[in-house]
């Protein structure tokens, strides 16, 4: 017979135990549970809302909204697109195919970048960090089709069978368009390998991970003759009227060898390989069938079995194109002022106690404190949802006699030229960086700002009707989370105005990199779902979980009626989740968040309140040996 479940040896599966077993993962999503429930409720509530608006029963004084129905009723109309079929993305697809050489590709780069096409490299503006506030010119590689390089690895038997479903995929796709059967062979065996050739230079998600290592400015002449036959100042010119002093390459590796994969010998396999990509991204706005079939590489990815219903793909479409409105609508709508001050009350708490635990850090100098405290005290809360709509969004006009594909291309090109119009001026710190119906949470170390949406400021993360204690082990712990990004191995480089400045004593930081290799330790190599956990990799946010614990426990301690048992509760229920092994494996192999298990088990084994709680002892499994707990803030 099994043994009954105790707390004491994993309370993530006492806790969340009979939820997993009820659970039943939707044939669209490759989760359910945690974030993914409370996502899909805040869907359902907008479905139903955009229906109404479809319909005319409905109506909003948000002007962007209008626009977001109109495309939302684009995608609904499956008869036309159905007729349409392979048609709208024809012209695209020549415009590809009459590149020849490298004058070809120089001449049509801004339209081809316009249209969606990919170019060898990829670019965009984003505050500097040395300077957060002006923006600087971004420049990475190309991206590659499988989710990490680590797939592409000798004895990694994952990345061959996924690359033969993309070539199954593609394969089927190229069937509608003009190329006979042998030419459609020649562009998928080119494609992959044109992605052979890319994965062999750019950055691996561990290496990305380390967000400071992305800083590397270069001079704008250097980046040319990198990125030459390709005409880089033509293309920059043209897209910014002028050209910047410096680039920030992101990914240095593959732009220092771009010309071992695009040159003269490999310009037709980058030609198929854009003709390709193409078509399976813009295949998701064309006919059902289309569509469908340029999602077996994602649904097979991630386990899932069937592509959303009509009604989900053109609400899903719409809020992502329109993002910012239809946060705003949210939010104004369906989150309470009395819940959002509530929760900035909250956070201010949070960051009042932080500053009090930064005072009595054991490690740190006391000119270390006194910045900790600066950055600490200038850290901006953004809650709920903007004040407003960004002004990009009023001159996103959907054409309704043009097809789906033409509006969410142009739509894209609209957003991005105005992006790129930032780059000569200063930054806009007020910008959110999540809208508001997004159940999600941020730090950002360039505004050294916090936002919270409305979605997430639901039960079980925070309810006026859940106890303090539970709201501290539910959204206090995620607020604690997002403040501690600020001092992770990633935002500790960060100063109190965004900028890249080493505020520490060398020795303080040596200290805290001793901590952190401690914490890198305690997650590598544990055996989950067939592969192993990189500590490494997961670093930051379990450094991040680790300071949100601590900080709530600490603000528990003070409050006359605390309950630690609903505290560990909720926090092991915010991250219970049901998913398919193959998302289970993605997950493990390239998110910096731990597996929802361990995110759960870990980091309450660091703090004396659950042994206490629960009267944890050396002979139960989420025991930990005092001389092996971690707290670093």
């Amino acid at each position: 017979m099994k043994k009954k479940l105790r707390i004491q040896d994993d309370l993530y599966n006492y806790v969340n135990g009979e939820t997993l077993k009820k659970l039943k993962i939707p044939a669209d999503r490759p989760n359910a549970g945690g974030f993914a429930e409370l996502n899909e409720q805040v869907e359902t509530t907008l479905r139903g809302d955009f229906k109404r608006f479809a319909a005319g029963e409905a109506s909003t004084d948000i002007p962007e909204m209008a626009e977001a129905i109109k495309l939302y009723k684009m995608v609904l109309d499956v008869d036309k697109r159905n007729a349409d079929g392979i048609k709208p993305i024809l012209p695209y697809l020549e415009k590809i195919l009459a590149l020849k050489n490298f004058d070809d590709l120089n001449k049509a780069a801004e339209e081809l970048s316009d249209c969606g096409v990919d170019l060898p490299f990829s670019f965009g503006v984003a505050p500097d960090m040395k300077d957060a506030t002006v923006h600087s010119l971004a420049l990475t590689g190309p991206n590659i089709i499988l989710p990490d390089t680590a797939y592409y690895a000798e004895g990694n038997p994952a990345g061959p069978a996924l690359l033969g479903v993309y070539a199954t995929m593609a394969t089927k796709l190229l069937k509608s368009t003009p190329l006979s059967a042998e030419q459609a062979a020649k562009f998928v065996e080119d494609t992959l390998a044109f992605d052979r050739l890319i994965s062999k230079s750019v950055k691996s998600q561990l290496e990305w991970s380390n967000y400071v290592n992305n800083y590397n400015p270069t001079p704008f002449d250097e980046v040319c003759r990198m990125l030459a036959p390709f005409d880089f100042k033509a293309l920059i010119t043209s897209l910014f009227g002028k050209t910047p002093e410096e680039v920030v390459v992101y990914d240095p590796r593959a732009i220092k060898e771009f010309g071992q994969y695009f040159n003269a010998e490999t310009f037709e396999l980058y030609v198929h390989w854009a003709y390709v990509t193409t078509l399976v991204s813009g295949a998701k706005f064309l006919s059902s069938r289309l569509r469908s079939t340029s999602n077996l590489y994602r649904r097979t990815l991630m386990g899932i079995k069937k592509d959303p219903v009509i009604e989900k793909q053109a609400y899903q479409l719409a809020a992502g194109v329109f993002a910012e409105p239809v946060g705003v609508y949210y939010g104004r709508k369906y989150f309470g002022e009395e819940a959002k001050k509530d929760v900035v009350e909250l956070v201010k708490k949070i960051i009042d106690t932080y500053k009090l635990r930064m005072k009595d850090n054991a490690f740190l100098d006391e000119k270390t404190k006194e910045k900790a405290v600066a950055k600490l005290s200038t850290i901006v809360i953004k809650m709920g949802y903007p004040d407003g709509v960004d002004e990009r969004y009023a001159l996103m006009k959907v054409d309704e006699n043009a097809s789906l594909l033409d509006n969410v291309l142009r739509l894209h090109a609209i957003a991005t030229r105005r992006e790129y119009e930032d780059l000569f001026k200063k930054v806009d710190r007020t910008k959110w960086v999540i809208p508001g119906h997004m159940v999600n949470a941020a730090y950002n170390p360039s505004s050294n700002d916090i936002t919270f949406p409305a979605a997430i400021l639901q039960a079980p993360f925070y309810s006026l009707t859940q106890t303090v204690s539970e709201n501290l082990g539910g959204i206090g712990a995620v607020i604690g989370h997002e403040i501690s990004h600020a001092f992770d191995n990633n935002g500790a480089h960060f100063d109190e105005n965004g900028n890249i400045f080493n505020w520490w004593k060398d020795e303080d930081y040596a200290r805290f990199e001793e901590l952190t290799k401690r914490m890198v330790k305690q997650f590598d190599g544990i055996e989950l779902y067939g592969g192993k956990v990189s500590g490494e990799l997961i670093v930051s946010e379990n450094i991040a979980d680790n300071g949100g614990m601590a900080v709530t426990l600490a603000i528990m301690r003070t409050l006359k009626e605390k309950d630690y048992r609903s505290y560990f509760t909720n926090w092991a229920k915010i991250w219970c989740m049901k998913a398919k092994p193959q998302y289970l494996q993605m997950l493990l192999a390239n998110d910096v968040h731990a597996p929802a298990v361990l995110r759960a088990n870990m980091q309450p084994r660091n703090f004396p309140e659950w042994y206490e709680a629960f009267g944890v002892t050396s002979s139960d499994k989420m025991y930990l040996p005092e001389d092996e707990r971690i707290v670093i803030w």
